[in-house]
């Protein structure tokens, strides 16, 4: 069975469903049906045209949905007769069922959370892990957002920061490793930035581009994560690179900065440094300021910290994450609610030279790692650490 065909397939089918006239909800549950039937079916011999086979399985089963429906008078005229079996369109739906997720009737998060499960493909827990919540917590928000669609007909497309945020999500999940969404992502990301007039598309494809251009490098042979600092840059894509750092300059000489054209700047920085000890921390400091002027987010922060700790020496990066702990003084003794913090504040006490506080954190921080890869990087540095304190 051909996973990755079923995926790139499903937007296509669904986009196809909603222009027959099915509601977006009815849709997607005809869809995810058809999906089963092809898992059982295909083994046996795929058909010649799977997008057809889909689009007409998942049909049968809406106009049967809707058929046995209470409402079935007052749709008779979607649910007259079923068409024939035909090719289907070569017609990619997929930016645009971007869009109509991002309905009005939606909240921004709301239509985040729906379009990554129902086109973008990703698990519940996935996405809380993206948004920072529990699972349950997301499960309960997907379930509540797919009854306000439920009978809403997508005539009327979301803004364009929530498709971002959605494209943004999307590519980190794939370039995770967890789910291999990153190209997926960067290729509606072009089509966003050439169908609207929007500096921060423009920003999200530079960004995109520029984190992307150096994946080759992040792992080594064995698979194990290979930090910013010791990947071999030779490994680096510079075609991606040019590309990025082209779409970025056009986007910022607009003077319409944004979270995403900031992050680019970040990403450009450390792709023009030939070497670690080359990259010009000062001015990422600069641009990390931006970035929490523009979100305040914790991440944006925590990241910054380490950057300051570059730029200032690790003391300062210290009180940079000590400033961030200021923000949520609940945490004490308790899981912090930033990812990441625990690995950070090893960093940054092993370079301030206290081995034992930064072992201790490493082990902290591998134990709430949400990957195997980072959970392993994470315990070697706790275990070459602890060597190290015992010579």
């Amino acid at each position: 069975m051909d996973e990755v065909l079923l995926r790139s397939l499903t937007p296509s089918v669904i986009g196809i469903l909603v222009r027959r006239g099915a509601d977006f909800a009815a849709a997607e549950d005809a869809v995810q049906d058809a999906l089963v039937a092809a898992v059982r079916a295909w083994p046996a011999g795929a058909p010649r045209d799977p997008k057809g086979w889909l689009v007409t399985a998942a049909w049968r089963r809406f106009l049967d949905a809707t058929r046995a429906d209470a409402a079935r008078r007052r749709r008779e005229g979607v649910a007259e007769e079923e068409p024939p079996p035909e090719p289907g369109p070569a017609v990619d739906d997929t930016l645009l069922l971007y869009f109509l997720c991002a309905h009005p009737s939606l909240t921004p998060s709301s239509a985040v959370a729906l379009t990554l499960r129902a086109v973008g493909g990703l698990t519940t827990r996935q996405i809380a892990r993206a948004y920072l919540v529990p699972e349950a917590t997301m499960a309960q928000r997907i379930s509540r957002a797919k009854r306000t669609v439920s009978g809403v007909r997508f005539d009327r497309p979301g803004d364009v920061a929530t498709v971002l945020r959605v494209l943004y999500l999307v590519f980190n999940e794939g370039y995770s490793g967890d789910v291999d969404l990153a190209a997926e992502a960067i290729r509606l990301a072009r089509q966003l930035a050439a169908a609207v007039d929007h500096p921060e598309a423009a920003g999200l494809l530079a960004l995109m581009l520029l984190h992307h251009a150096r994946r080759a490098a992040r792992t080594a042979s064995d698979g194990s994560l290979v930090p910013l600092a010791e990947q071999d840059r030779g490994r680096w894509d510079t075609g991606a690179i040019t590309e990025g750092v082209a779409v970025l300059q056009a986007a910022l000489a607009r003077d319409r900065l944004g979270e995403f054209q900031a992050q680019a700047a970040i990403a450009a920085l450390h792709a023009d440094a030939r070497s670690a000890d080359e990259t010009d921390w000062v001015q990422i400091v600069g641009w990390y300021d931006e970035l929490v002027r523009l979100t305040d987010n914790p991440v944006v922060r925590l990241n910054r910290a380490v950057a300051v700790g570059e730029a200032d020496g690790p003391r300062a990066g210290l009180a940079a994450l000590a400033a961030l702990e200021e923000s949520f003084p609940g945490s004490a003794g308790t899981e912090h609610p930033v990812p990441r913090h625990a690995a950070v504040a090893a960093y940054l006490h092993e370079r301030d030279g206290d081995l034992a506080a930064a072992a201790r954190l490493y082990t902290e921080a591998a134990r709430k790692a949400t990957n195997l890869a980072e959970r392993d990087h994470l315990t070697r540095q706790a275990a070459r650490l602890n060597a190290r304190r015992m010579l």
